[in-house]
């Protein structure tokens, strides 16, 4: 069985959103595997509690990813604890309010936009500029959906946002190809977390079933009838940001159980 210890040895990482769900397990992950971790989310004391249970020297630090003083304030303190900036995950997500096309808010659909593409673009944007470039080096993850491929009823602020990050993550790795910076798009289905049951208890609710019998429902169309863990994206993680799919760039890779065959 692969270990994780040492992969990403030497390593720096900025994982946004890490303060729960797949966020937290992806940073303990990356620590495990060697990795020096910047762990960032709004909730300040929560992402410190997440890094602290990471180890290995983790570091949890409050930012706004959408504002770009906090973003750049991040990539500072990176580069103030560790020089360098290799591997960031844009991991920070925000489902918004569900709604038809019909009833859509401009608040709704621009913060949606503004956490799940703007700011990757803003973190990218920065390490890139502040490290990756200059060093020739460094893996950008950006973490989608694959509500993203099929559109999904009254997501169309979450929906669109997730498109677009796999074009952003295509024009990403094209500019920074180059520089021997990679950039890939991670994307998910469902994924067993807070986020996911809570959004399952509420379509249940509107079709007048029981959670169990609603995650029966949604997973009998899923070849191997099985929802990810948190660990399993992580996993896909750790391979993108390792030197182990160095010549992987530009890619929307599938963690979904089979939900989603393209090709």
């Amino acid at each position: 069985m692969r270990t994780n210890s040492g992969r990403l040895a030497g390593k720096v990482a900025i994982i946004t959103g890490a303060s729960k769900g797949t966020g937290v397990v992806m940073g303990k992950q990356f620590a495990d595997a060697g990795a020096k971790v910047l762990m960032v989310a709004r909730n300040e004391d929560a992402v410190k509690e997440a890094a602290v249970a990471a180890g290995n020297g983790a570091i949890g630090m409050r930012a706004d990813v959408t504002n770009e003083a906090d973003v750049a304030a991040m990539v500072d303190r990176a580069l103030a604890e560790w020089g360098q900036v290799d591997i960031l995950l844009n991991n920070a997500v925000i489902p918004g309010k569900d709604l038809h096309v019909w009833e859509q808010t401009l608040e709704n659909w621009n913060e949606v936009f503004a956490i799940c593409i703007t700011a990757p673009m803003i973190a990218s944007r920065e390490v890139l500029k502040r490290s990756m470039l200059e060093r020739k080096t460094g893996s950008i993850i950006n973490l989608s959906s694959t509500a993203g491929w099929t559109g999904m009823p009254r997501k169309s602020h979450y929906v669109s946002s997730k498109a677009g990050l796999r074009a952003l993550t295509k024009v990403i790795a094209t500019e920074a190809g180059p520089y021997g910076v990679r950039c890939n798009c991670l994307v998910p289905g469902g994924i067993e977390t807070d986020l996911w049951t809570n959004w399952g208890k509420r379509m249940s609710a509107e079709q007048g079933i029981t959670f169990e019998e609603w995650k029966v429902k949604a997973l009998s169309d899923v070849p191997l009838r099985t929802i990810s863990q948190p660990e399993d994206i992580g996993n896909l993680a750790l391979f993108l940001a390792s030197d182990e799919s160095r010549t992987i760039t530009g890619q929307s890779i599938n963690c979904d159980a089979g939900s989603i065959m393209i090709g």
